[in-house]
C-alpha cells in the first residue's frame, strides 16, 4: 500500500494518508489573534483538510493540541467544543509546548479515519 502526501514541500506534507488512516498538522494564520480566534482558524484548516483527504471532523481518531500557554486551554476548549460533533470526540491530549513561530498561541495534529 502507498503512502499518499499532498501539499509536499521540502520540509513537510500538509497531509500524509496510509490506507485509511489521515495525518495532518494545522497551524494559525493570523499571527497577531487572540487564542479563541487562532483556535477557530485551526479547527477551519483542519477541517478543510479533512475534507480534501476523503473524512471530515466526525472522523478523527487522535487530536493533540499544543499550546503556549497551558492557561490557554479555557479558551480553547470554548471553541473546541462548539466544533467537535456531539458523540464523535476524538481521544485528546492538550500539551503547553515552545512552538516554532513565537506567534503561534496554538498548533494541532490530527489522526483521522477516511
Amino acid at each position: 500500500m502507498a503512502i499518499e502526501r499532498h501539499g509536499t514541500t521540502q520540509r513537510y506534507s500538509d497531509i500524509c494518508a496510509y490506507g485509511n488512516t489521515i495525518y495532518l498538522v494545522e497551524t494559525p494564520q493570523t499571527l497577531d489573534a487572540n487564542v479563541a480566534t487562532q483556535t477557530l482558524e485551526v479547527l477551519a484548516g483542519v477541517e478543510k483538510l479533512l475534507e480534501s483527504a476523503g473524512s471530515d471532523k466526525t472522523r478523527l481518531l487522535m487530536v493533540t493540541i499544543y499550546l503556549r500557554d497551558i492557561d490557554d486551554m479555557i479558551a480553547v476548549n470554548a471553541v473546541w467544543d462548539r466544533w467537535v460533533p456531539r458523540g464523535t470526540a476524538p481521544a485528546r491530549v492538550c500539551v503547553e509546548a515552545k512552538l516554532s513561530n513565537c506567534d503561534f498561541l496554538i498548533e494541532i495534529a490530527v489522526v483521522a479515519a477516511r
